[in-house]
C-alpha cells in the first residue's frame, strides 16, 4: 500500500505543469482563482519558542516560515478579515492569531489545523498574547477593550476595564505576573495578571508611545515613541531610569534575551541596537528601504528579525551586524495593475512600489521602484511603462512627497523619464494612453502638475510620449476632483469623470470641452468609465450603485441601470475604485470596497457573479489581452488572478451512479445494495427511472447501459 501511493504521489508530481511554479502562489485560494501574487502586508512577526519557525500576521493570513532555511512553509487562513498579531505558545504546540473580523483564532501549529475559534470582543482585534505559563491568553482590540482567557477551553475569564480607546497591543511580563496594554495615544496600562486588577498607569515622559517591550527580568518597560526616543521605565516604581534619542519616529522595540542590548526599528528605515545599561548606540543596520514596524529576537538571542514596509524582512546576525537572509514577496497597498498587450506580463503600482509579474507562472519579475505609486498602464505597443503617484523614494530619487508621472523601458526596466509636480502629496490616480501611442492623458485627482505655470487644483494633462514633455493642460475651475480618464478608440475623443458625478468629454487634439454629462448622484471613480468598441457609447459606473450608457455623439444618457446584488450592511460597498469591460463588450467588471468583485451583464444590469477573496477594498481590475482571465489588485497588497473559462458541467450518463463517467460494474453492485429503498422526494443516482423506489427496473436500466461512458472532462 506505501509504495501504491508513492507510485501515485510521484507520478501526480510528474504531470504538475510548470505554471506557477511558485507553490505559495497556489495555497488557499478562492474559488475561480487560479493565482496569487504577493503575500500581503507584514502586520506582526514572531519567532517559535524552539526558534526554527517564523510565524507572519499578514493582511491575508498568517504565512509560516522555517527560520533556518527562509523556506515558505505554510499559509494559514480562516480570518475574513486582516490578521494583526500571532502569538505561540509557550510549549510551541499552538499559535493564536487576533483579526479585524473580531475573532482569536487558535491553531495546532504543528498540522496548522484550526482548533478554536473565540469571540468575545465586539470590534477589531489587535493584539495577543500568551502568558509565559501558557494557560491565560490576553487580547486588546477596539472601544478599549482587553480580555484574558482560558487558553485551553477558549472560554473567557475576564474583562480589564481602564483604557477608553483603540488598544493595540498586549505583553505580559516575564515571570506571567503583569500585564501591559497600550492604546492608540501611547497610554500604557499595568496590570495585575492573576486577578486583572489595575496596578499602574504609565503616562509621564512616554510621549505618544507606540511600541513597548518588557526586559528580560520583567523588572523594566521599554517604550518607542514618534518624538523619536527610548525610554526605559522601571515597573515596580513607574520611574523613568533611561533614554535615548533615535533622531527618527520609532516604530517597534525589542529586548535581547540576554537583557545587555535592546533593538529598535525607525521611520527612516534603520534598525538600531542599543547598550540597555548605558542607553548607548551600538550598532545601526541598513538595508531596509521602508520603516520598520516588527522586530523580534530569536530565542536564544543570536538573530534579529526586522520586517519593513518595503515588503521584506531580514535576518540579522546580532553579534557582527551583519545581514544573514532576506525574505521577499510581502507587499502593502495594491493601487492600480495592468497588463502588458501581449498578455505576459503584469504590471502592478501601491505603497509597496511597482513589480512587474510573469503572468503565466506568477513568478515576480522586476521591482522597478519602492516608491509609492497610484497608477500604472503601458503603451499600446508594450514598450513602455507609465507609473503615476506621490511618495518618497520614487524612480526619480526625489526627495519629499509630489505628483509624479515615471516613464519606463518596459524591456529593460530602465528609468527613460521622471516628470514631477508641484503639489506636495498629491497622487496622479488614472492615466491613459491614446490609441496610436503618441498622447498620454494623467489626472491628478486634487493637485497640479507643474509645467509651464501653477494650474488648477483639479487638473487633467495631455503629455506628448516622443519628448515625454507637456502637451496641454484640460482643466474647468469648478469645485471637484478629476479621477478618471479614457481614450475613445479613434483616439480624437477623451472622457474624464470627477467626484460630484459628472464626466466630461474633450477633444482630444485642440483640448477643447465638448460636452458635460450628467446622470450620477455620486462620484465616478478611478477606472470607472470605458468606451464600446466602436466609440459610440460611453459607460459609466457610480459609487451611486448605477450604470450609466451615453452616447458619444450627442452626450446624450441612453441607460440609466441600477446595479443590485450588494449584500454588505456597508453603505461604501457600491461600485468603486475601479470598472471594466470584458473583451467582448458583454461583461462589466467591478472591483469593491467590501473586497468582491462582480461581474455584470452589461445588457441587462443583472450581476453575474461574484467573486470573493480579497480582504481589503478591490482597487483596481484588468482583463487579460485574450478575455480568459481577469486580474484585481487589492489594498490588502495582494493580486489574484481569475480563470474566467469555467469548466462545462460533465455530461449526464444514464445508469452512472457513482458518477465517475462510466456505467459499469460498481454501479450495479450500489444498486443493488439499495434494492427496495423508499426514496426522498430529492431522489438518489440509485433510483434511475425516478419512481421513488430503487427496483429490478433500476437495474435492468444499469444493466442495459453497461460500458457506456461520456466523454472524459
Amino acid at each position: 500500500m506505501r509504495t501504491t501511493l508513492f507510485c501515485t504521489g510521484l507520478i501526480f508530481l510528474l504531470v504538475l505543469p510548470s505554471t506557477f511554479a511558485q507553490d505559495w502562489t497556489q495555497w488557499d485560494l478562492p474559488e475561480s482563482a487560479k493565482a496569487r501574487l504577493g503575500k500581503g502586508s507584514i502586520n506582526e512577526i514572531q519567532y517559535s519558542p524552539d526558534g526554527t519557525r517564523l510565524a507572519v500576521a499578514s493582511s491575508i493570513g498568517i504565512w509560516l516560515y522555517d527560520a533556518r532555511s527562509g523556506g515558505t512553509l505554510d499559509l494559514l487562513t480562516g480570518h475574513t478579515g486582516l490578521v494583526y498579531s500571532v502569538a505561540f505558545s509557550p510549549d510551541g504546540q499552538t499559535l493564536a492569531s487576533a483579526s479585524e473580523d473580531g475573532t482569536l483564532r487558535l491553531w495546532d501549529a504543528n498540522t496548522s489545523a484550526p482548533l478554536k475559534t473565540l469571540a468575545a470582543h465586539t470590534g477589531l482585534v489587535y493584539s495577543v498574547a500568551f502568558n509565559p505559563d501558557g494557560k491565560t491568553l490576553a487580547s486588546s482590540g477596539e472601544n478599549g477593550s482587553v480580555l484574558l482567557w482560558d487558553a485551553n477551553t477558549g472560554d473567557p475569564l475576564k474583562t480589564l476595564k481602564g483604557h477608553r480607546f483603540n488598544v493595540y497591543s498586549v505583553v505580559f511580563s516575564p515571570d506571567g505576573k503583569t500585564l501591559a496594554s497600550r492604546n492608540v495615544y501611547g497610554s500604557v496600562l499595568l496590570w495585575d495578571a492573576n486577578t486583572g486588577d489595575p496596578l499602574k498607569t504609565l503616562t509621564d515622559g512616554w510621549g505618544y508611545n507606540v511600541d513597548m517591550a518588557f526586559s528580560p527580568d520583567g523588572k523594566t518597560l521599554l517604550g518607542g515613541s514618534y518624538d523619536g526616543m527610548l525610554r526605559l521605565t522601571e515597573v515596580a516604581a513607574g520611574e523613568l531610569t533611561l533614554t535615548a534619542d533615535t533622531r527618527s519616529s520609532v516604530y517597534s522595540v525589542a529586548f535581547n534575551p540576554d537583557g545587555k542590548t535592546f533593538a529598535s526599528g525607525s521611520e527612516d528605515s534603520s534598525v538600531q541596537l542599543w547598550d540597555a545599561n548605558t542607553g548607548a548606540l551600538l550598532k545601526t543596520l541598513t538595508a531596509h528601504t521602508g520603516s520598520v514596524h516588527n522586530l523580534v529576537f530569536s530565542p536564544d538571542g543570536k538573530t534579529l528579525v526586522s520586517g519593513s514596509y518595503d515588503g521584506t524582512f531580514r535576518l540579522w546576525d546580532v553579534a557582527t551586524g551583519e545581514p544573514l537572509k532576506t525574505l521577499t514577496g510581502h507587499t502593502r497597498r495594491v493601487s492600480s495593475i495592468a497588463f502588458r498587450p501581449d498578455g505576459n506580463t503584469l504590471a502592478s503600482g501601491g505603497r509597496g512600489g511597482l513589480h512587474l509579474w510573469d503572468a503565466n507562472t506568477g513568478d515576480p519579475l522586476k521591482t522597478l521602484t519602492d516608491g509609492w505609486i497610484d497608477s500604472v498602464v503601458f503603451s499600446p505597443d508594450g514598450q513602455t511603462l507609465a507609473a503615476g503617484g506621490s511618495g518618497k523614494g520614487s524612480g526619480g530619487g526625489r526627495p519629499g512627497e509630489v505628483s509624479f508621472i515615471d516613464w519606463w523601458d518596459a524591456n529593460t526596466g530602465a528609468l527613460l523619464k521622471t516628470l514631477t509636480g508641484d503639489m506636495w502629496g498629491v497622487p496622479v490616480v488614472s492615466m491613459a494612453f491614446s490609441p496610436d501611442g503618441q498622447t498620454l492623458a494623467s489626472c491628478t485627482g486634487g493637485g497640479p502638475m507643474s509645467m509651464n505655470s501653477p494650474v488648477s487644483l483639479w487638473d487633467l494633462n495631455l503629455w506628448d510620449t516622443r519628448t515625454r514633455d507637456g502637451l496641454k493642460l484640460l482643466y474647468e475651475r469648478d469645485d471637484s476632483f478629476v479621477y478618471s480618464v479614457a481614450f475613445s478608440p479613434d483616439g480624437q475623443t477623451l472622457a474624464s469623470t470627477s467626484a460630484n458625478g459628472t464626466l466630461r468629454l474633450w477633444d482630444a487634439a485642440t483640448g477643447e470641452s465638448l460636452k458635460t454629462l450628467t446622470g450620477h448622484t455620486q462620484r465616478v471613480n478611478i477606472n470607472s468609465i470605458a468606451f464600446s468598441a466602436d466609440g459610440s457609447t460611453l459607460v459609466s459606473a457610480s459609487e451611486d450603485g448605477t450604470l450609466c450608457l451615453w452616447d458619444v455623439a450627442t452626450g446624450e444618457l441612453l441607460t440609466l441601470k441600477t446595479l443590485t446584488g450588494y449584500t454588505s450592511e456597508r453603505k461604501d460597498t457600491g461600485l468603486n475604485n475601479s470598472m471594466t469591460f470584458s473583451v467582448d463588450g458583454s461583461t462589466l467588471a467591478s472591483g469593491n470596497w467590501d473586497g468582491t468583485l462582480r461581474l455584470w451583464d452589461v445588457a441587462t444590469g443583472e450581476p453575474l457573479k461574484t467573486l470573493t477573496g480579497h480582504t481589503r477594498r478591490v482597487s483596481s481590475i484588468a482583463f487579460s489581452p485574450d478575455g480568459q482571465t481577469l486580474a484585481s489588485g487589492s489594498w490588502d497588497g495582494t493580486v489574484l488572478l481569475w480563470n474566467l473559462t469555467f469548466a462545462a458541467e460533465p455530461e449526464s450518463i444514464i445508469g452512472d451512479v457513482n458518477a465517475d463517467g462510466v456505467v459499469n460494474i460498481q454501479d450495479l453492485v450500489l444498486v443493488a445494495e439499495m434494492l427496495g429503498q423508499q426514496l426522498p422526494e430529492a431522489g438518489n443516482p440509485a433510483d434511475v427511472n425516478k419512481d421513488g423506489v430503487v427496483n429490478i427496473q433500476d437495474l435492468v436500466q444499469v444493466a442495459g447501459q453497461t460500458g457506456a461512458g461520456a466523454a472524459a472532462p
